[in-house]
């Protein structure tokens, strides 16, 4: 056999399958659902915002504290909160809330997120009032719920009897109620405080404004805010919807099948009727394209190309690899010819 005759059909028998593989287009990964975005979700017993004002120096000390302050998913039941306050009470620890019932929780999942707090039969105290209560209540509560396609809701109960100073008070949803002791102080108090929006909610039982001037255990004055029984959330953004496979049918090799330009077409038998038969099915395989592009309707955007690996070679790499293993077969026939006549 002639060795450039052999290098040919070598050459063309090896292409021919690297062209093929080349035109089999990469099937889509399925898709998954994926959660959304997470929601959130707090609740705190107690939280103080208080400057006190000492005798003997002219400080203000920050008395910033919290007691069971959770972010979802988390709960908490301390029913105690004792603090040290610099220059206050010889050093000895101020008690700033006891409770028969203080929890707090928190939880969020892709649906639903909610906080809670509740607290029974708790007493608060500020530095320089160590017997004096600054409010007691009897219980309250506090609640907000965000759920995926629902209206967030705030709800906050002040239930049973409150005292201020010492003084029992009859709370009002219609503003905030002062409380005034001479020689001690004033505290205003605001009731059951709500806010919504298209997502969140917040709920505070009770919101305290201070100003105190106990003028005992080195303490001057105390002023700023407490907080009891606080609960906020965020609505989680849901599950997504999972995203569909991109159809492989735009891309599919059916429309550049071999079948239209086989080696068939090309055979040995290429003379004659046969030659002309296998030459009609050499133009079915181009049909079969064109049915193929008829069922898609429209031409793959470039986002289906790249889902399946096809593209609008793909048709072109198949014809051509079928061409090259036409010319190969014939070359190796020719060789053999050649060897039957030189034997």
């Amino acid at each position: 056999m002639n060795s450039n005759t052999f290098r040919l059909a070598a050459l063309a028998v090896a292409a021919g399958p690297v062209a093929l593989l080349a035109a089999v287009p990469a099937q889509a990964a399925p898709a998954t659902p994926t959660t959304g975005g997470e929601g959130r979700a707090s609740a705190v017993v107690l939280r103080t915002g208080l400057d006190v004002s000492l005798l003997n120096k002219s400080v203000q000390v920050p008395l910033k504290v919290t007691l069971n302050e959770v972010q979802a998913p988390a709960s908490a039941g301390k029913t105690a909160l004792s603090v040290n306050v610099d220059g206050v009470e010889g050093g000895a620890p101020v008690s700033v809330l006891r409770a028969d019932v203080a929890t707090a929780n928190a939880t969020v999942d892709e649906h639903r997120a909610e906080g809670h707090t509740n607290l029974a039969k708790a007493r608060i105290h500020v530095p320089g009032l160590p017997v004096l209560s600054l409010i007691e209540v009897e219980k309250v509560t506090s609640k907000a719920v965000c759920e995926v396609g629902g209206k967030p809701v705030a709800e906050s109960n002040v239930l049973g009897h409150v005292a201020v100073l010492g003084k029992k008070v009859t709370l009002s949803a219609g503003g905030p109620t002062r409380v005034a002791v001479p020689g001690v102080g004033e505290v205003s108090l605001d009731l059951s405080k709500t806010v919504t929006t298209e997502r969140t909610a917040a709920a505070t039982a009770l919101q305290l404004k201070v100003s105190v001037n106990p003028l005992n255990l080195n303490v001057a004055e105390v002023e700023g805010e407490v907080t009891l029984a606080e609960a906020t959330c965020e609505t989680p953004k849901g599950p997504k919807t999972p995203e569909k496979p991109g159809s492989t049918d735009g891309g599919s090799t059916d429309g550049g099948s071999t079948d239209g330009g086989s080696t068939d077409g090309g055979s040995t038998g290429g003379g004659g009727d046969t030659g002309g038969d296998r030459g009609d099915g050499g133009t079915s395989g181009g049909d079969v394209k064109t049915q193929t592009g008829s069922d898609t309707g429209t031409a793959p955007t470039g986002a289906n190309l790249a889902e399946t690996g096809g593209s609008s070679t793909t048709p072109y790499i198949a014809g051509g690899a079928a061409l090259l293993l036409a010319v190969g077969a014939g070359a190796t026939v020719l060789a053999r010819r050649r060897a039957g006549s030189r034997g």
